[in-house]
């Protein structure tokens, strides 16, 4: 072969980048009504996806797998591409990789976030060194290429630090580069069938006008797209910088001792907590030892707090189960700078006006080592009651506490469902944890109705991560891979790892309303199989022996009102004694937010518990 025909060869060779967008190349020879026909499927394609993000990244796996196959197969049939043995291996290397593309689409979108990452901090490298090479290209041209690498390194690394953001961008932008695509189909079409009407010679008479003004017209633009490409990156990464700043960041405090205590509820360590604490009250903020749902040893964290003002004889005891705050350990609600509001905890000005103790728990795993046992009944309803008996601790060593014997549990949505599995568990579990009463607002009672209600809210998705997360790392036999769509696999586990109160959920929610409105995270039925029957499991069916109100909000759409009612009617139908009342026109956090109806009932029902009174439920009138 000549060294002429050599370098030609060499420059035919495609690209990567050509060989992921090789199927436009299909169309190059096709008659025009056959580009216009693609070109408006590519309008109406591109327009659909650039709103639907996990069905843009299933549509760009596909087109990047079917064009590398395309691609290899295009290296097999050239006889012109090498020899023979080299074009066959590249031939076949390239239909493996689109192979594997299609079928690991997972582990595709894994690793795109980070390939268009490190890709942008190569340009950036590339283009700077050649701007400050190119000793004899044009002063301003020299600028717009080392604006253009400052704003590839910035996004480069906005990309690593943000891979579920860096997924959607490129879903809309695939969806966008598909319509604007399907337009130039058709554009491209149409004048070319204007252009056969045109004489040949009126084309060739006509000349370009004016090309040094045109020069220097693209000249002007290309430094002005500079300087705005940095300045959109700039503002990206100052945002992320800014949203990460918020996150909340677990203290030493939180780490297990060497030496741990095997008897749940221990004390292990405890000191002085002022975070969002009323003036006339006092806190602390302990560790202890608590177990999982499968009998293995953990440690968990709390806040115990009362008032600073005198009381006369021992103080009534809340212990407190709190809502959703996330799944990740930072989002302990004694790590917030909210700590009691963050997990919804009703009324604690009157907590302490009371003279009553507050025993809040965050749970194991969050704080602490994980995985935390979020909506699953066992591990939750443990933290609660080893929480209670590691505050007693405290007690013998604080003057200040004087803890009467018997405790009242309340809990809110997550929480609730955490108040209900407490007060079943603490017979058999913790028969030294005196019950008075247990307080369930709005609680996740159904495991299955709320995962499949999860879809119909905005933000829903969310929520989801953190079920998903929880179960597949709690449960050997919860596949988080079985059940999550590959495609959703890097947006569910970056949302998991946000709290509800930083300032960085801002971008779980914008995923999650976007996918919300694609379709689910889930590519199988989260309610059958493995999942599905922990999900079971983990509705709270043990005979609570202790006095039970349940409150719901009327217009709840997360804790659907017709859910919980079933669950209700199942359980005075089981022979559980209860209280259940309703709070129309009250949603999922309104319920227990200051003026709803609910707290001064709560409150008056709590005293009663406290003072011993007759308990009177409404079953009857329910059934």
């Amino acid at each position: 072969m000549s060294a002429q025909h050599t370098s030609a060869a060499n420059r035919a060779k495609p690209t990567f980048a050509q060989r992921a967008r090789a199927l436009p190349g299909l169309l190059a020879r096709a008659p025009w009504w056959l580009t216009t026909g693609v070109g408006a499927l590519c309008v109406w394609l591109g327009f659909t996806l650039a709103t639907k993000p996990l069905s843009s990244l299933g549509a760009l796996t596909l087109y990047v797998g079917a064009s590398f196959i395309v691609s290899g197969i295009a290296d097999l049939i050239d006889g012109k591409s090498g020899s023979g043995g080299m074009r066959m291996l590249l031939g076949w290397g390239w239909i493996v990789a689109g192979a594997v593309v299609l079928l690991w689409a997972g582990g595709t979108m894994a690793v795109l976030p980070v390939f268009i990452a490190i890709s942008l901090l190569i340009s950036g490298v590339v283009r700077g060194s050649g701007a400050v090479r190119g000793a004899g290209k044009p002063a301003d041209d020299r600028l717009a290429t080392l604006i253009f690498a400052l704003s590839d390194l910035i996004l480069g690394g906005a990309a690593l630090a943000w891979p579920d953001v860096t997924l959607l961008v490129v879903a809309v932008l695939f969806g966008i580069r598909t319509l604007f695509f399907g337009l130039g189909r058709i554009w491209t079409s149409v004048a070319h069938a204007v252009s056969r009407r045109r004489s040949r010679a009126t084309s060739a008479d006509q000349a370009p006008s004016g090309p040094s003004r045109l020069g220097a017209l693209q000249r002007w633009l290309r430094v002005t797209g500079a300087v705005l490409s940095l300045v959109l990156a700039l503002g990206a990464a100052g945002l992320g910088a800014q949203l990460r700043a918020g996150a909340p960041q677990i203290s030493a405090f939180y780490d297990a001792p060497a030496s741990v205590s095997a008897e749940p509820g221990a004390l292990l360590r405890s000191e002085p907590f002022d975070t969002k604490v009323p003036e006339n009250a006092k806190a602390w903020r302990i560790l202890y030892t608590t177990t999982r749902d499968d009998n293995t040893a953990a440690v968990a964290s709390a806040v115990v707090l009362t008032s600073t003002e005198p009381f006369e004889g021992p103080r009534p005891v809340i212990t407190w189960a709190h809502g959703t705050t996330g799944y990740a350990p930072a989002c302990a609600p004694s790590n917030l700078s909210e700590p009691f509001s963050s997990g919804a905890l009703p009324a604690l000005e009157d907590i302490v006006a009371n003279g009553w103790v507050l025993v809040a728990t965050d749970y194991t795993g969050l704080g602490t080592k994980g995985p935390q046992p979020y909506l699953i009944g066992q591990g939750e309803g443990r933290s609660v009651l080893d929480a209670v008996r590691a505050a007693k601790e405290l007690d013998k060593q604080q003057d200040q506490l004087e803890m009467a014997a018997e405790t009242v549990v309340w809990g809110h949505s997550q929480g609730g469902q955490a108040a209900l599995w407490t007060g079943g568990l603490a017979p058999s579990y913790a028969p030294d944890v005196k019950i008075s009463g247990v307080a369930a607002m709005a609680p996740a009672s159904d495991a299955i109705g709320l995962v499949q209600n999860m879809p119909n809210i905005a933000g829903g998705s969310v929520f989801a991560s953190y079920v998903a997360a929880a179960y597949a790392d709690t449960y050997p036999d919860v596949s988080f891979n079985e059940y999550i769509a590959p495609v959703a696999r890097t947006f569910v586990r970056e949302m998991s790892t946000r709290c509800l109160s930083e300032p960085g959920v801002l971008v779980s929610l914008i995923n999650a309303i976007a996918i919300d409105k694609d379709k689910t995270i889930f590519s199988k039925d989260p309610t059958t199989g493995a999942m599905g029957e922990r999900l079971r499991e983990n509705t709270p069916t043990l005979p609570i022996p202790f006095p039970l109100f349940v409150a719901q909000g009327g217009a709840d759409t997360l804790v659907v009102p017709d859910v919980q009612e079933a669950f209700v009617l199942g359980r005075c139908d089981a022979g559980q004694k209860l209280l259940y009342k309703t709070y129309e026109g009250k949603d999922h956090m309104g319920v227990v937010l200051p003026g709803s109806p609910l707290l001064g009932e709560l409150l008056a029902w709590t005293q009663d518990r406290i003072d011993g009174m007759d308990f009177v439920g409404n079953c009857d009138e329910l059934l």
